[in-house]
């Protein structure tokens, strides 16, 4: 394969709408990622720590044979992805509702319109309006 032709084939690809539209998907993502990742560890797991008792999950861990299992951190990064999970599904569902009213407004719109006549019953009319006319 020549060095022009795969660069050439690298562009085109690169450049599809697709795969800038994920690129840009890819990086909004990591920082809404960080943001609910703050969220949890700023906001809501202290709060939850607060209620059980000034109680910090990320201190949790177990020690055997001198290795520590640090479990706290996994309940933390379990919350985390729940909050992200739940938070991405509520986004969905609203640009889901919102594409759903679009195509019902579209509907109803196309239903109240009166249906274009086919082209031979117009013409057809246009020639029975001549011969009235006619007459």
């Amino acid at each position: 394969m020549a060095k022009g032709k795969f660069w050439s084939d690298f562009k085109d690809f690169a450049m599809k709408g697709n795969v800038i539209d994920m690129a840009v998907g890819v990086v909004i993502g990591g920082a809404f990622g960080k943001i609910v990742s703050s969220l949890v560890d700023d906001l809501i797991m202290p709060l939850i720590g607060s209620l059980i008792g000034g109680f910090d999950f990320t201190t949790l861990k177990a020690t055997i044979k001198d290795v520590d299992i640090n479990y706290g951190n996994f309940i933390q990064t379990a919350v985390d992805f729940i909050i992200i999970a739940f938070c991405i599904f509520l986004i969905i569902r609203g640009i889901t509702r919102a594409k759903r009213k679009k195509e019902e407004a579209e509907a109803a719109a196309a239903a109240a319109a009166p249906a274009p006549k086919p082209e031979d019953v117009a013409l057809l009319e246009e020639i029975r309006d001549l011969l009235k006319d006619k007459k």
